[in-house]
């Protein structure tokens, strides 16, 4: 993660970007107090897709579901080929 102020954002855009697509790195802006994060489409998209299947209550116990099911050795093997 890398950190920055907006002038220097501002001066630099063209490598943040770049740093954020290409690399994954993430970016926090300082304005003063407060600040923003920038981030690429595709973790914004990772997020935003977490945070649908957190709060589905279906998802979730499903989730917890399998976990125990993994904690116990409940498990099956399965050939990625045969799917």
């Amino acid at each position: 993660m890398k950190a920055t102020s907006v002038s220097d954002f501002r001066t630099n855009m063209k490598r943040y970007l770049d740093a954020v697509i290409y690399d994954s790195d993430s970016v926090v802006i300082n304005r003063g107090n407060t600040g923003a994060v920038l981030i690429s489409l595709d973790e914004y998209n990772s997020i935003k897709g977490t945070q649908a299947i957190l709060a589905s209550e279906k998802m979730t116990r499903s989730i917890r579901s399998g976990l125990e099911n993994i904690a116990q050795g409940e498990v099956e093997e399965v050939d990625i080929d045969a799917l």
